[in-house]
This record gives C-alpha cells, structure tokens and sequence, in this order.
C-alpha cells in the first residue's frame, strides 16, 4: 500500500511539474527602467547600450540596501539627480551630445516578448530615459525586484548544483 501511495504520489507531482515553466513573472509590485534609443542607428543603438549599462550598474547599487518597493521609490526619488548625472556622464563618456529625459512616474511600456513570455503593453511604474527624440528600438527590464540582475554571466554554470525533487523521492524509497 506505501508503495502504491508513494507511485501515485510521483505521477500527481510529474504531473504537476510538466506544467510548470521557468517563465520569469514580473510581480505587480514593481519597478521598471527603460532606456529609449533616438534612433535604430547603429550608433544611436551603441549610445543606448551604454547608457544602460551605466543606469543598471548606478542604479543597482542605489537599490541594494531597499528592502521593500516602498524603500526603492524612496531611494529612486532622493536620488533622481544622480540617475540624471548617471546618464550625462555615459553620453559625455562616449563623446555622444543628444538632450535626454529621465521620467520617474508610470509610464507606457510596449508589449515585449521575452523567452516565449509576453510582457504587455501597459503603464507600469519605472525609471525612463528617452535620448533624444526618443525614436529608437528600447532595452527594459525590472529594477526593484532587482529581476535585471537575474540574467547572470554563464561562463560561471559549472558553479551551480542541479538537485531533482523527484529524483530524490525515487533514491529515497527505492
């Protein structure tokens, strides 16, 4: 009878398992940054890249003492003047002379696919800097929770231990 219960146990969780994905939910208590091209220009694209990687390295470091999504507004909004500098500084790092605007506030985000997930079209709280006329192809992702930080360099995978719930229930009893 423990046998017959334990079989079944593993077919309910197989089950369960084949329908659960390792898509990446973005909570609805969250925070976004989104960096707007001028233009698809391939030079106009090279000076978004940059920008957002200099904001994703300033900001996370702002952020990493929030506890809370009410600690990372306070946090954005006491220091929107570095994030404006933040951004100054990539464009003036790189000889690049374009007008921008930072937007702390909800602000429109397209539909994004993103690993067979869509993300849709909404007005979502974030940190938005559109360079120059705003006319170009956007990098966005999620702030607080810091999500931005989840795609991590995989040269470092041999680092990571792989464990099967399932598997051990199977070596635990038979």
């Amino acid at each position: 009878m423990k046998k017959t219960m334990v079989i079944l146990s593993l077919f309910i969780i197989i089950l369960l398992a084949s329908n659960v994905t390792d898509d990446l939910i973005i909570p609805d208590n969250s925070i976004r940054v989104r960096v707007v091209a001028n233009s698809n220009s391939s030079s106009d694209q090279l000076i978004k890249q940059m920008v957002k990687n200099k904001l994703e390295e300033d900001i996370t470091n702002l952020l990493s003492e929030a506890k809370n999504i009410n600690d990372a507004r306070r946090i954005i909004e006491d220091n929107i003047e570095l994030i404006n500098i933040s951004v100054k500084t990539a464009l003036q790092e790189n000889g690049y002379d374009t007008d921008y605007e930072v937007d702390f506030g909800y602000n429109l985000f397209p539909e994004k696919k993103y690993k067979g997930v869509v993300y849709k079209e909404g007005y979502y709280e974030s940190v938005v800097v559109t360079l120059g006329k705003g006319e170009g192809n956007n990098w966005w992702c999620v702030l607080f929770p810091p999500l931005c930080l989840m795609e991590t360099d995989e040269s470092n995978l041999e680092e990571i231990e792989y464990k099967s719930f399932i598997k051990e229930i199977i070596d635990k009893y038979f």
